[in-house]
């Protein structure tokens, strides 16, 4: 009798365990393009994730061993290279880039539903190589192009502006088998270069990039809203929210000379298919909470926090707890 009450409590225990453990809505994306969900799935599905890791290093890239340590690689990662071509194709067609020109490399790591974009910038043997695009634009442009829980690190070995670092990005979910639809990743690109003027013109305040780019995601976020609601908003409308959302962060003042690109690529994304897409609204939710409070390059240090001292202290104390609750369990049986 007493067994068959232990094997309740176990059978019990385990499934509330695994109940606790699995999300309520997981994305789960296949290798045709298509997603769908445990609960439900939509043709208006505009957000992919990755199922495993890849790192893309430009075709003009040197010192690849040094660049794969930097952007944390390991024999788990699929090895792609994003040639001129491929920034042709994913970022802009009429551009005459070359092979030698495709410098910053990209490693893309899958991460947990619900975490949104993040973003680390990480520098070469000591040096800040990308040095125009931010962590913070990164991570809301990759969201705006329909890219969602993932960690991208960013580096090169010589200085360039970092804008075709996304064109990895791209090519790694292509290689997984989804086709990011073209209309999303030129809003996307757009918003890129509308904002590096205002964050050039505050260059001197490093936690302006994170407050730019969640007003421009919670702007997106409002778009989002309103078409699902079957609404079009107009120009001036889109303004307005800008507005709005730029004075939520107190940087309207530092920001207003710089709006007419930033509205531009708004009005784009208005026409873009992920605009008006089911899941936008809570994937981008999760990127403004990465980018809104960031400062810097770094957006996701958790390796780092593993191998600190901290960490270490926490993993030792989670598997003192687990070899207490396995004697505790194996008690019954003594």
């Amino acid at each position: 009798m007493r067994s068959k009450k232990l094997s309740t409590i176990l059978l019990t225990s385990t499934l509330t365990m695994a109940l606790a453990a699995t999300p309520v809505s997981q994305v789960i994306v296949h290798a045709d393009g298509q997603v769908a969900t445990s609960t439900s799935s939509t043709s208006s599905t505009q957000t992919h994730t990755l199922n495993k890791s890849y790192v893309v290093y430009g075709a003009g890239a040197a010192d690849k061993d040094e660049l794969s340590n930097i952007l944390g690689v390991n024999n788990d990662f699929t090895t792609l290279t994003a040639t001129a071509s491929d920034y042709q194709k994913y970022i802009n067609a009429n551009d005459s880039t070359t092979n030698a020109a495709m410098v910053s490399s990209v490693s893309i790591v899958p991460t947990d539903p619900g975490s949104g974009v993040k973003v680390n910038v990480k520098k070469f043997n000591g040096q800040s190589n990308i040095t125009k695009v931010t962590a913070q634009q990164y991570a809301m442009v990759a969201q705006m192009a329909g890219v969602t829980d993932v960690t991208i690190t960013v580096s090169a070995n010589r200085p360039v502006s970092g804008e075709s670092a996304l064109t990895g990005v791209y090519k790694a979910l292509s290689e997984d088998g989804i086709n990011l639809n073209n209309q999303n990743t030129q809003s996307a690109n757009q918003m890129l270069s509308a904002t590096n003027d205002a964050i050039d013109a505050n260059k001197n305040d490093s936690s302006y990039p994170g407050k730019l780019m969640a007003a421009v995601g919670d702007t997106t976020k409002q778009i989002n809203k309103q078409k699902r609601q079957g609404e079009q908003p107009t120009q001036v409308q889109i303004e307005n929210i800008l507005n709005q959302n730029l004075k939520k962060q107190n940087i309207y003042n530092e920001t207003k000379n710089h709006t007419t690109t930033i509205i531009n690529a708004l009005v784009q994304f208005n026409n873009a298919p992920i605009s008006s897409s089911k899941d936008y609204s809570s994937h981008v939710t999760d990127t403004i909470n990465n980018v809104k409070n960031s400062t810097g390059d770094m957006m996701n240090k958790a390796k780092q926090f593993l191998n600190s001292k901290d960490g270490k202290a926490a993993q030792q104390q989670a598997q003192s707890w687990w070899e207490r609750f396995v004697n505790w369990i194996q008690g019954f049986f003594n």
